[in-house]
């Protein structure tokens, strides 16, 4: 067996292949490769499907509850500030730098690492690693397209950067657009009925609209008008008014329960995009919230959006790095952040068997 040293090398060669091959979003065939690889080299029977990839780290056992580990192995389009190679690793002053690093290569390296570690292990959980695709655009190819392909799980520790505290809450997403219709008629006579005016209307009260209920880790449910248009010619009265309105949903509502809210408080027409990208939270009582307690983790509401918007269990956000860094310019892990996170995971994994070994 392995120990953390040797696991943290493991990781780090891993991570710097990650990195040294690009992995965008719908474009992560070859991290894919590099993943099985992973497995295929330590003898460790996985399945894929499109760029997902799963292994199980002992015979699954209908009779225990499972644990899933996921992070994602895509990434953005690095940025115009990069002064460094976004697709070379290379080391400097303690840091690891390059595309991915921190978002999420080092969170999904220290989990591979943490599954390797107790692979072949008695546990009196299910544990199986996943490494997903297209995470940055929540895409229909990603964790979503295989969850039915996977047991259903107790909980889902999701690998994202958080300084290894656990984000027991996530915001959700829906993009909304918003119809206002008026009448068209000539703009120097006293015609029509202006639609940008009505909308006017609208967006006062989106200005200055506040939710009914408040989340305990998340605060406010927000919704924000971000694109608008009307009209086509100077002359003519606009007959339509169409808006964009972004609402970042706390675990106090469904994505449905704040439509419905704001359909009650506004004029225009509201067609959500889409209702995939659920807010999460871990229900009270939950054991990995003991565990949390248990190993004096800081425990937190996320604002930002994870594969935790798609996984219908619960789940919490845990992994080395800062999300303050993601998406940046020279992208970089600090490497004791993985050394660390490894044997955080593992530490979290161990006092989660012990839990649920005392309860049973």
């Amino acid at each position: 067996m392995k120990d953390i040293h040797e696991l943290y090398e493991d990781a780090v060669e891993l991570l710097t292949q990650l990195i040294e091959t690009p992995s965008l979003s719908r474009e992560e065939s070859a991290t894919a490769d590099i993943i099985e690889e992973f497995f295929a080299n330590r003898e460790i029977p996985y399945s894929k499907s499109d760029n997902n990839i799963w292994a199980f780290a002992n015979q699954f056992d209908k009779s225990k509850p499972s644990l899933w580990l996921n992070s994602h192995h895509d990434t953005v389009k690095p940025n115009a500030g990069y002064t460094k190679d976004p697709f070379l690793a290379s080391t400097e002053d303690g840091k690891l730098y390059g595309l991915g690093s921190n978002d999420a290569g080092g969170p999904l390296v220290s989990l591979m690492a943490a599954f390797a570690h107790f692979y072949g292990k008695e546990l009196p959980y299910n544990l199986i690693m996943i490494a997903s695709a297209e995470e940055e655009i929540s895409g229909k190819n990603g964790i979503a397209s295989v969850i039915d392909q996977l047991p259903i799980c107790d909980l889902a520790i999701v690998g994202e950067p958080t300084l290894m505290e656990m984000a027991v809450a996530e915001k959700g997403l829906m993009v909304i657009d918003a119809k206002v219709h008026g009448k068209a008629g000539h703009a120097a006579r006293e015609e029509g009925v202006n639609a940008l005016y009505l909308a006017l209307e609208d967006l006062q009260k989106i200005k200055e609209f506040e939710f009914k209920k408040v989340s305990k880790f998340l605060g406010k449910t927000k919704v924000s008008a971000t694109v608008i248009h009307a009209g086509q010619q100077h002359n003519v009265v606009p007959d339509l008014c169409e808006f964009v309105l972004d609402v970042r949903v706390t675990d106090a509502y469904t994505l449905e329960e704040a439509l419905e809210e704001l359909k009650n408080s506004l004029k225009a027409e509201l067609t959500p995009r889409s209702l995939r990208l659920q807010s999460s939270h871990v229900p009270e009582g939950h054991v990995i919230l003991k565990v949390g307690e248990k190993l004096g983790m800081q425990t937190y509401g996320s604002p930002t959006l994870s594969d935790q918007a798609l996984i219908p269990y619960p789940s919490v956000k845990i992994g080395p790095g800062d999300s303050a860094r993601s998406h940046s310019a020279d992208e970089f892990i600090y490497l004791n952040e993985i050394h660390d996170g490894i044997a955080g995971y593992i530490q979290l994994l161990d006092t989660y068997a012990d839990m649920l070994t005392q309860t049973n």
